[in-house]
């Protein structure tokens, strides 16, 4: 996976994500719309609407106040977090 900021402001970020799909963008779009101080957070995978791009670009949103850089490391340890407890649930659940 790779990571390039495209635009960023105090409170608004797009960045490309290369490598990655439906799958995990929905994820990641998923956290941070339950992080608080998100307003927004969406992500495009269109080429066709988006002059030609052909990696996925996440786009965030926050209130005032909220930096969207913190706030995606923030959704990034939930999502973490997320998968270790399922693997602890599922080895528990394992005969």
């Amino acid at each position: 996976m790779e990571l390039r900021v495209i635009d960023k402001t105090d409170e608004e970020l797009r960045m490309e994500v290369a490598g990655e799909d439906h799958t995990f963008m929905n994820v990641i779009k998923g956290a941070l719309l339950e992080t608080d101080g998100v307003a927004a957070a969406t992500y495009d995978m269109n080429p066709e609407q988006s002059g030609g791009q052909t990696e996925p670009i996440l786009s965030i949103k926050t209130e005032a106040g909220v930096d969207p850089l913190d706030a995606l490391g923030g959704a990034s340890r939930d999502v973490q977090t997320t998968v270790e407890d399922f693997s602890e649930a599922f080895e528990a659940a394992a005969p």
